[in-house]
């Protein structure tokens, strides 16, 4: 029983990306508070050694799949091999995802769009599919997801427009998935995440592009804050949700002009 009164012994979670930055962050925070967390990636070897790591941190049960998101049949896989093991999902973690060069628009190659599109939008639709098919099957019925939707998903950076297009995607995906779970009690939220520090942010502290066209260090945050975030919104009840919530550093070059 945690803090909100829900009871979460038993709970599984799948958190996708689960292997490393944010993803680790996050399921080392639902291990922590109870969760039996399966961690999701393309690099068996990295989740195998992220998920003895945190079995032995939290003393948790951390279990590592491997899976491309992007492919449907490698996505249809992961969940019934979930749902065999397991027999329901209780969480599911939209983490997974790519950004794409820092280059101008005009020179972004078809090739790199559809990674970024089938990383981070085609793969967090299908891992909402599977999961509303095995949530709505499942006894007691019902679930909950929560998709990571960066603050790309409301304001974009220069020479990001694959990332862009697809987080502002995500929030569209969301609000959907919380309309369409409705009725079979699945709630569905959105954590916009600013600047937290992992393999994809680790280039600010040198300088970034900036809407001005300076280059400028951004600061950034611990990862620890996002998972704190996301076990707040999976502790929760399937009666309420968190459909948006923003965390980011607090003097980022982002509310305002920038």
């Amino acid at each position: 029983m945690n803090a909100n009164g829900f009871d979460i012994d038993g709970r599984i979670a799948l958190v996708t990306g689960g292997g490393s930055g944010v993803g680790k962050a996050v399921a080392r925070g639902l291990a922590s508070a109870g969760w039996r967390v399966v961690i999701a990636g393309r690099r068996l070897g990295v989740l195998e050694e992220t998920a003895a790591a945190l079995t032995s941190e939290t003393g948790g049960d951390v279990i590592p799949m491997s899976a491309d998101i992007g492919d449907p049949a490698a996505v249809k896989a992961l969940f019934e091999a979930i749902g065999t093991r397991f027999g329901r999902l209780d969480l599911l973690v939209n983490n997974a995802g790519i950004s794409n060069s820092a280059v101008p628009l005009e020179d972004i190659s078809f090739e790199e769009w559809n990674n970024v599109v089938g990383a981070n939008l085609t793969g967090a639709f299908l891992c909402t599919q599977e999961a509303f098919r095995l949530m709505k099957a499942q006894k007691p019925q019902g679930g909950r997801i929560v998709n990571n939707g960066s603050i790309s998903a409301t304001t974009p950076r220069p020479f990001s427009a694959p990332y862009t297009a697809t987080k502002h995607a995500i929030t569209g995906l969301t609000k959907s998935s919380a309309l369409d779970g409705r009725p079979y009690d699945i709630a569905c939220g959105q954590i916009d995440i600013g600047n937290a520090a992992s393999e994809m942010t680790s280039r600010m502290g040198g300088g970034v592009p900036q809407a001005n066209g300076e280059i400028a260090p951004e600061p950034t945050i611990n990862p620890q804050h996002i998972a704190d975030a996301v076990v707040y919104m999976a502790g929760l009840p399937l009666d309420a949700n968190v459909l948006s919530l923003t965390v980011m550093a607090t003097k980022m070059p982002f509310v305002g002009r920038g």
